[in-house]
């Protein structure tokens, strides 16, 4: 990455009060269709933009003391029409999906002949190297050693992308990155983590203006 995030001075509480609120971007051409989009940097939709809106009026209640984006422009786009004041964080970009950047997982599935899953059987190199989960799951665990502490005297908020926040919930909550497999995030969505006691919890998953129907897709 271009930069990594320095570690705290002191470490995290053992149970801050504060939330922490994930936002995915909203949909874009590739996440409507199913393309794997890691570094590609394409723009919300119209319909991405609603979403974002959206996730805006859900998160208005909160008292964000601090604000992390990607720097790609849908999140950084989504942040803005939520309404939120976002300071960019490299570590927040999405997993390099490498040769399978741009490609859906019915079409891999085609050419390799099995039931491909980026969780399960990972990438390949490209015009970008690519990253494991693990890769994935190292700088997000980056980024909660900054969200933590700061969590202690509020809430924060993350605006990113569906691999790489499913991922850094596994690392919340204190799983295998490969766990982010079975928690599915659709575009524009909202979720909410924070402690139950001592446990670090789900308190809110995948809300938008309407129920998912469907798993999401990317």
């Amino acid at each position: 990455m271009d930069a990594v995030d320095p570690l705290p001075d002191h470490p995290a509480p053992d149970a801050p009060e504060g939330k922490l609120v994930l936002l995915r971007h909203g949909e874009t051409e590739w996440s409507r269709t199913g393309r794997h989009t890691g570094l590609t940097d394409i723009p919300l939709t119209p319909h991405g933009e609603d979403l974002a809106r959206a996730a805006g009026e859900l998160v208005k209640g909160y008292d964000f003391r601090l604000v992390l984006s990607s720097p790609l422009q849908r999140a950084r786009r989504t942040a803005e029409l939520a309404g939120l004041q976002a300071e960019i964080d490299p570590l927040l970009v999405e997993w390099d999906y490498g040769g399978y950047e741009g490609r859906t997982t019915k079409e891999i599935r085609a050419e390799l002949g099995y039931n491909w899953t980026t969780f399960a059987h990972g990438v390949i190199r490209g015009d970008t190297p690519g990253e494991t989960v693990e890769e994935v799951a190292a700088r997000a665990s980056r980024v909660l050693t900054r969200v933590l502490p700061a969590m202690a005297s509020g809430d924060v908020a993350l605006v990113a992308h569906g691999h790489y926040l499913r991922i850094l919930t596994a690392v919340f909550l204190r799983q295998a990155p490969r766990f982010g497999a079975s928690i599915s995030l659709d575009a524009g969505s909202v979720s909410v983590l924070g402690f139950a006691r001592e446990q670090p919890a789900i308190l809110a998953w995948n809300h938008g203006p309407h129920l998912p129907m469907q798993p999401a897709e990317s």
